[in-house]
């Protein structure tokens, strides 16, 4: 290589250009390579999703070092233009600027992470990427009930962890307390249909409110939170022409739908199994019920004569 070519390559800016952006290149055929192997050699999603996000970090890292190594020599020429630049680049990309530093709290700060099922700036699913700017939710619910997928995939800019409350619906804690009610009329075994609702709630979640227990406990170790009760529970509320049982119990956050899908079948068969001892109430019956109930005035009798 020739002296005046050397001086071209390494002293001359397009010279260097050309080095960086060779390099550059180079290194990044060289990770997408490595990103392929990965593909093919790790079995586990969750492992081979984050090994490929170290690579990529790794690449912006050395492409940031390509950078500043070759054109170290030019910096002090560069130090005062970019002082000034800087204040306006940080004005126009504020909101980028937040975002990063968004994913910054995230990934060190413990928001969330992938496979996780949050509600950020109202959307509520399943985080399926965590990238700089932001985060990509599988969504859930809106038109679809119970918590489900609708197929929409929203990203979010990592700046909202700063502007609003994150909701992690299964973070520490992978578990969530639900509640169904039931209606019944008066007159029906009170004391009897209480003991069928407890034993269907211990029946469907019994091992449930176990092994939420165990992870309740870590809790109560890692943060000031009162002890809560994992078992299932049963309380009833006399209403105006209804007794209404509220059944509460805990649940996996990704098994709520097909929990009350259970509970609700089982209550059926065994509320069919008692006969006329224990009777829904509906809102039909609960109008025939306060209409007959109604006593006629002297003057209504009068009227009608």
């Amino acid at each position: 290589m020739s002296e005046k070519f050397k001086y071209w390559l390494f002293y001359e800016t397009s010279g260097k250009l050309l080095f960086t952006l060779s390099s550059v290149i180079v290194l990044w055929l060289l990770i997408r390579f490595i990103k392929i192997s990965i593909s093919t050699r790790i079995k586990d999603s969750d492992n081979r999703y984050r090994s490929k996000k170290l690579i990529s970090f790794l690449g912006y890292f050395f492409t940031f070092l390509i950078i500043v190594v070759v054109f170290n020599s030019s910096m002090h020429n560069l130090t005062v233009a970019l002082g000034i630049a800087g204040a306006g680049i940080a004005f126009s990309l504020q909101e980028v600027i937040a975002s990063l530093a968004g994913w910054l709290a995230v990934v060190f700060g413990g928001f969330y992470k992938t496979g996780d099922r949050v509600q950020l700036g109202g959307i509520k699913g399943d985080v399926i990427d965590i990238g700089v700017l932001r985060t990509t939710v599988m969504e859930i619910g809106q038109w679809v009930d119970g918590d489900l997928y609708n197929g929409r995939v929203v990203r979010i800019a990592n700046s909202f962890v700063f502007k609003e409350p994150v909701f992690n619906y299964s973070g520490d804690f992978h578990y969530l307390w639900d509640e169904i009610k039931v209606s019944l009329q008066y007159g029906s075994n009170y004391t009897k249909a209480k003991e069928i609702f407890l034993s269907i709630a211990d029946e469907v979640c019994g091992n449930t409110a176990k092994e939420a227990q165990h992870m309740w406990d870590s809790m109560l170790r890692k943060y000031l939170v009162e002890n809560a009760i994992t078992e299932p529970m049963v309380t009833l509320v006399a209403n105006n022409s209804y007794v209404e049982y509220t059944i509460r119990y805990i649940v996996d956050y990704k098994k709520r739908r097909s929990t009350r899908d259970k509970l609700f079948s089982r209550i059926l068969e065994e509320i069919t199994k008692t006969g006329q001892e224990i009777q829904f109430a509906s809102a039909s019956i609960q109008t025939i019920q306060l209409v007959n109930s109604q006593e006629v005035s002297p003057e209504t009798k009068k009227d009608k004569s």
